[in-house]
């Protein structure tokens, strides 16, 4: 069950992941909270300039191996718009972090895209549960996944 602070922190990344489309860029974004209850990073996608590693799940597991102890990081939670792709979720999983909360899961995404047209990428969207079977995981939230779905629409319909 997601708490009215998971959906405020939800909404933080539903307006990353609109920031990110308006900017040229995917509709992904993502926050990181530590314990204490304090945004500690936050970020969007940034893969239009041709780098496909280049996710705001990825950089926020980068920028907590760095500032953060492994105490912290296990008890910080990562807040996005969509599911982690398996990279995402490989490097959350090597850095240590806590919970994922998510807006949209990897199978409305899969759906979606089926739905616009969209071929597939190039790697195969896998649940987190099976790529780091540790991490607690919840989601999707109704209604701000509609709003996602809404984003991924301009991005593929105009």
């Amino acid at each position: 069950m997601l708490s009215d602070v998971d959906r405020a922190h939800l909404r933080r990344c539903v307006e990353l992941a609109a920031g990110a489309l308006d900017a040229g860029d995917e509709p992904f974004g993502s926050v990181l909270v530590g314990p204490d209850d304090a945004v500690r990073c936050e970020d969007r996608n940034r893969v239009a300039g041709g780098d496909a590693t280049q996710h705001p799940e990825f950089a926020i597991a980068r920028w907590a191996a760095a500032h953060l102890s492994p105490e912290d990081r296990a008890a910080s939670t990562v807040y996005t718009s969509g599911e982690h792709c398996p990279m995402c979720a490989a490097a959350h999983g090597w850095v240590g972090l806590g919970r994922i909360v998510y807006a949209s899961s990897s199978a409305q995404l899969t759906g979606w895209l089926a739905e616009l047209g969209v071929p597939p990428g190039p790697v195969r969207p896998l649940p987190v549960t099976e790529v780091a079977p540790g991490v607690a995981v919840d989601g999707p939230a109704p209604g701000l996944d509609e709003q996602v779905r809404e984003l991924h629409r301009r991005l593929h319909r105009g």
